[in-house]
Order: structure tokens, then sequence, then C-alpha cells
């Protein structure tokens, strides 16, 4: 299968020839078709399959087909959950637009930033918008745009968007758009939530699902090694001397463990920075570019970075704290191993978290042979408590302990880390 055979024009086939495309993925010859005949979809697909591509080429061709005079009028609507993902997949469009014939005028909307320049930004219109829902209603509060000419409306991580309590703003959103549109669902996984979302939106959906095929699967190698809870910070600095990895994204369940690890890194002589969703978006950028131009070796993160951000060549991942859900195990660890290359995902498992990341690996039908590293041998196994027992880092879903109880636990533990 080649991207010519999908219905594209010459100028989107030059676009894709531009940027380096050559075989089309499992998501995009089912997906590109389908959309450039007006039909919704709900798609399901593994993170790193190529879901923005899927989506981007058929609507861009769709810009390119309709383009009118100015004032330019908001054609295409994209729904993110975060502000990286906002700007990754804006960027990323833009890339594409550049090689077709007609200028088009793509903006990305976010918070965290100021709402002026982007009012600005929008002075004249704009084809495209990739936008968070809360700083698009913002903007239409401000009259800087509205969505009354939106043909395609694209929920992009649709199951992060209603976990992260967007469902108000979404409502609103949709009333404000019109009845007859295009409407497409892209996600690597689809709860029960989204399913009910796309059942009061979509009309008769194409319905996509990319089965993980050893073929389709990003290539991963999955470890998990046993380690007593106030080791880990030790034991992730042995294996960075040990292996001499060039980057490596550590994820951790709070703000306050990110920036402890991170600091206790860096005054072990090893170039780490933090990453959480309470830094400013110039915070955010800055450090993000310079783990991305190998300038820091460790970059240790909330799960605010476990979605949408895509970090040519990253050849590691580590659960520090295991996530939350089996879901989020999935969008961490596909932060590597990312556009054909290959990657390392490493789970820290102590005696209290053995039961929950067994429950991850019964939702992913994966087993994980339990390493021990020498020296680092846990000395605590042999009492881990027959029944699931909630994490250090929030547990089962459904069995959280409270707030306050979580930072207690950790600020404790990491004093003696």
């Amino acid at each position: 299968m080649s991207f010519s055979s999908l219905g594209l024009s010459p100028a989107i086939l030059h676009a894709v020839a531009e940027r380096g495309y050559a075989t089309p993925t499992p998501v995009q010859v089912a997906a590109i078709p389908a959309i450039l005949r007006g039909a919704d979809v709900l798609a399901a697909a593994q993170t790193g399959s190529g879901k923005t591509a899927a989506f981007a080429l058929p609507l861009l061709q769709f810009l390119q087909d309709g383009r009118t005079d100015k004032p330019r009028k908001l054609r295409v609507l994209i729904l993110v959950p975060t502000r990286e993902l906002a700007q990754q997949t804006a960027e990323s469009i833009r890339a594409l637009a550049q090689a077709c014939p007609h200028s088009l005028k793509i903006a990305a909307l976010f918070g965290g930033v100021s709402i002026n320049p982007q009012m600005m930004d929008l002075r004249g219109g704009a084809d495209l918008v990739v936008a968070t829902p809360g700083r698009l209603l913002d903007l239409i509060e401000h009259n800087a745009l509205k969505l009354s000419d939106v043909a395609s409306l694209v929920l992009d991580e649709a199951d992060r968007l209603l976990d992260m309590g967007f469902s108000d703003e979404i409502t609103r959103i949709l009333a404000l758009l019109p009845g007859q549109r295009q409407s497409l669902f892209f996600s690597a996984t689809f709860p029960t939530a989204v399913h009910a979302l796309a059942g009061r939106m979509l009309h008769q959906p194409v319905r996509i699902a990319v089965p993980a095929l050893a073929q389709n699967q990003p290539d991963i190698e999955q470890r998990a090694i046993m380690v007593d809870a106030g080791r880990r910070t030790q034991l992730l600095r042995h294996l960075l001397k040990e292996n001499q990895w060039g980057r490596v994204l550590v994820f951790v369940a709070t703000k306050y463990s990110a920036e402890h690890i991170a600091d206790k890194l860096h005054r072990a002589g090893i170039k780490a920075a933090a990453f959480h969703g309470e830094f400013s978006q110039g915070a955010r950028d800055e450090v993000l570019a310079d783990f991305k131009a190998s300038k820091l070796q460790v970059l240790v993160a909330t799960d605010v970075a476990a979605r949408g951000i895509d970090i040519a060549q990253l050849p590691v991942v580590l659960n520090y704290d295991l996530p939350r859900s089996a879901v989020d195990y999935t969008h961490r660890i596909g932060r590597t191993g990312r556009a054909g290359k290959s990657g390392i995902a490493i789970s820290f498992v102590s005696a209290d978290t053995e039961a929950h990341f067994h429950l991850i690996e019964k939702r992913h039908n994966l087993k994980c042979e339990r390493e021990q590293i020498a020296g680092f041998e846990p000395v605590d196994i042999a009492t881990a408590p027959a029944a699931p027992a909630a994490a250090a880092n929030g547990g089962i879903k459904g069995k959280r302990k409270s707030k306050k109880d979580k930072l207690r636990e950790a600020a404790a533990r990491d004093e003696n880390e």
C-alpha cells in the first residue's frame, strides 16, 4: 500500500514526500480514505502509530480544495488535552502544509501563557486551529474567533480530554459548532466515557481498531526491576552510570517527587531537571528544548509528559513510580520506540507495588521477568502482602489514598533515599 493509492491529491502527496513518509501506517490506510469521503471516524490505535498524519493529511487536502479569499474562516478544529500536544500537533501540521501550493494559517491555542499574542495571531482569521478546550473558550468569549464555520472537528486523545475534566468545556464547545459537520475521534484507548460521547456525536462512524500485531507494535523492550522503595534513587544513579544512556525520561507520581529526585541527581553530577504541570509554559518549553537537544540527560516528569510529547530517538523510559492505571502505562512507555526506533521501558517494582504491576501486566497481556540488580536486591520482598495493596503513588484505580496521605508518604520516603 502506498500514499498514492489512498486518494490524496498531488499537492498532498508532494507534502508527504517532502516529509520523508515512505509507507502509510495501518491507521493511515484505514482512516485517510474515510475522512476524504467525509465520514465520521472512531479510530483506536496505539501511541506512535501515525494518528496525527492520519487526520492531518486528508484535512489539509480539504482545506486546499476549499480555499477561499480572505478573511479566512475557521474550517478545522482540533481539540487536545495538553499544551505540549497542542504545540506539537500544530508544528507537525504546519510542516506538512509548507509543501502545499496554497498558504494556510494554522494556530495553536493553549493556556499557561498570555492570551494577548494568541488574540493577535487570530486577527484575519485562521484555517485550522489546534486548541486546548479552556483557552479556546476564553478566546471565544473575547470574540477572537467563532466556530460557526467549522466543517471538521477532531478530538485527539479523547480519553485524556475527559480524564482531565474537560467534559463540561467540550459540551459548551459542541453547542457552538454547526450541527452538520464531520467528527473524528483519535486516541490510543477508548474507555466507556469516550464511547458514550462518541455515541452522542458521531453519525454512522467508520470504526477503526488497529490490532496490536507484532509488526505494528513499537520495538520496546519492557523490563521490571525489583527494588526496595527507599533505594530507587540509588539504583537509578547506578543504571545511568552502568548503561551510559544519553537521555532518560523518568516518570514519577507527584511534582514534589519530580523536583526532589531531579535535585538529587543534579547534586550527584547528573544533568537532570524536573517537568510538571505547575511550570509556566515558558519553563516547560525551555526544559523540553534542553532535553531534546541532549543538554539534559534525565527528565524527571509527572504524567503531563506521558501524552503527546514526541522526543526523537529517546532510548529509555523509566517508571520510578508505577502509573496509576494500565492506560497510563501504555502512554508512558510510548514515549520511546517511536518512528521505527527501538527503546527500553523499565519499571521499578517493590513489595508494596508488586500487586499493582501484576494488574498492569494482566491488562496488557504482558509478562515481565522480575530482575534484581546486584547490590540492590530487595530485602523486604518476602514480606510482600498477598492481597493487592495500594501503591505509594496512588495504588489501584478506585482505591486511592488521599492527596495528603500520598504527599506525606512521598516526603517521608524521599527523605530516606
